[in-house]
């Protein structure tokens, strides 16, 4: 509370500013995110001439802010990866047990990963299924608990107990494969519930033939011997459990209800070939400041980031093979170069430097963010906090706003003061097994101790917001269709870029440097 009422003076003088776009109408934003979403473009994909061409418009918005480059090499810090595609006409997979061998059709029934480091050629392992895969003693919760791990594929199912939040749930999962490897596991197969479906299975198998990336230098790797992720159709799920005595029927209808779901040995085994094409390539984060006005506090930044990179070229559906990626994420893209414009033009001037950073390859699992956050063109320490844009969604009037992360830390008092002031209240997460906790860029600087916030439009479960935005998801998320055409409210976006625009000030002006909260799970990261 002490970092709200600090905030309240200077929260003043931020939003008496002309710059926070009273009536703007989104046009600018909206001119960005046709350029970065247009055809040309080619979806961003990372390593490739589109990503690449969209790389240099935004660099050419940095010099027109007069944004300065924020690292020895330029705008660009370089990413170096290990591109691996799975070669689904080459795989194989059956399911051996009580029924026999069956097989199962790859990736039609099952989807192999190619991201955290190499895949294992052949797999011929026995199975276990470990509930909600939370490793969480802390709070007294652990599915692997008297599990055998060693040399089993582990299979886990989606949802947890409500006791748990959201975000804690979010981190086990984030943690999960890299446990299990050290634990001796081979690999981990991901079940959702039909009920918890976010994205139909055929859009799953449309995307399967993408490539996975992960970092050239081993150190910086999730797993650091051969480790098999897959995903099994929701329809398919019940074959897991033939001769084990257990119901999938009954567990899927627990874990919808957050009810307990034991874990237990399967009574089949998981034979695989998985074949690969791997190669090397790089992408570049970009990276901007805005330096800080006050000689005492213009050593520390605040990090702005946006995921420039989109899934490219891929899985035609409807004779469209470009993922344009315009809400996802040319959208946040727009909207940090437009915050940028207003901080710039702002009467109020940030104290503390704002770093700028569009980061490469956040689909294939944060991996320019995580570079950047391990190793940043400032020094770590000097990083207070990081405030990311990410696919908020302008289909729907903006009435409140869901900074998240906001529980965890000061920042959630300046949030709450600056939504309070422009009469946009705080709406909690309503759909906390969604995992978005983890699923952006602001997890990356989380991991390192780096308070964060990431800003998506309000609302609540049960409302037509809420159906609106699942309809966006089942029928547009991570598709061709996610481009120009689509419906959008560019003035309400004007409104959330002038909200994120004052938090930034605060967060830059207040004068203690954002702290976790005492009871936040994640001060365990700070540094």
């Amino acid at each position: 509370m002490r970092a709200l009422f600090s905030a309240l003076p200077l929260l003043s003088l931020a939003l008496s500013a002309p710059v926070l776009a009273q009536g703007d109408d989104g046009a600018a934003w909206w001119a960005h995110v046709q350029i970065l979403a247009d055809d040309a473009m080619e979806g961003r994909g990372t390593g490739t001439p589109g990503y690449d061409r969209a790389a240099d418009y935004v660099i050419d918005q940095f010099k027109a802010l007069g944004l300065k480059p924020a690292g020895v090499g330029g705008y660009k810090q370089p990413v170096d990866f290990v591109e691996q595609r799975i070669q689904s006409d080459r795989s194989s997979a059956a399911l051996v047990g009580p029924q026999g061998e069956v097989p199962l059709a790859v990736p039609g029934d099952l989807i192999f990963s190619g991201g955290g480091g190499p895949v294992p050629e052949n797999i011929d392992a026995p199975m276990v299924f470990a509930g909600y895969g939370l490793h969480l003693p802390e709070v007294g919760h652990d599915d692997f608990a008297g599990l055998d791990l060693k040399g089993k594929m582990v299979v886990v199912l989606s949802g947890g107990p409500t006791t748990i939040s959201g975000a804690l749930k979010s981190h086990a999962r984030s943690e999960r494969a890299q446990w299990l490897a050290a634990q001796g596991a081979v690999g981990l197969i991901m079940l959702v519930t039909p009920k918890q479906v976010e994205i139909p299975w055929t859009r799953r198998i449309a995307l399967a033939g993408a490539p996975a990336l992960y970092y050239c230098d081993a150190a910086l790797r999730e797993t650091r011997t051969p480790f098999l992720g897959a995903q099994l159709d929701p329809a398919k799920s019940a074959a897991l459990f033939a001769g084990s005595g257990q119901d999938f029927t009954a567990i899927a209808a627990a874990a919808d209800a957050s009810a307990p779901v034991a874990s237990f040995p399967l009574a089949v085994r998981l034979k695989a070939q998985v074949a690969a094409t791997r190669r090397d390539l790089s992408s570049p984060n970009l990276i901007a400041v805005l330096p800080g006005s006050d000689p005492k506090l213009r050593n520390e930044y605040v990090v702005m980031s946006a995921h420039l990179d989109g899934y490219g070229i891929g899985t035609p559906m409807k004779g469209d093979a470009i993922y344009n990626g315009a809400f996802d994420n040319a959208s946040g893209v727009a909207s940090l170069l437009e915050i940028a414009k207003a901080l710039k033009a702002s009467k109020v001037k940030p104290k503390r430097s704002i770093l700028f950073a569009m980061v490469t390859a956040e689909e294939k699992g944060l991996l320019g963010s995580r570079y950047f956050a391990r190793r940043p063109t400032v020094p770590q320490k000097s990083i207070v906090a990081n405030l990311n844009f990410d696919m908020a969604l302008p289909i729907f009037p903006l009435t409140s706003v869901t900074p998240v992360g906001y529980d965890q830390s000061s920042l959630g008092g300046v949030a709450q003061a600056v939504s309070a002031a422009m009469n946009l209240p705080i709406t909690p997460d309503p759909f906390p097994d969604r995992n978005v906790f983890i699923r952006s860029d602001q997890y990356a600087f989380i991991r390192e101790g780096i308070p964060a916030l990431f800003f998506k439009y309000g609302f609540k479960a049960g409302t037509p917001e809420a159906e609106t935005e699942k309809a966006w998801r089942a029928n547009l998320y991570h598709s061709p269709f996610d481009d120009l055409n689509q419906p959008v409210m560019p003035a309400e976006t004007a409104k959330l870029n002038a909200y994120v625009t004052a938090v930034t000030l605060q967060v830059a002006n207040v004068a203690e440097r954002p702290t976790w909260n005492e009871d936040s799970f994640f001060k365990r990261f700070a540094k």
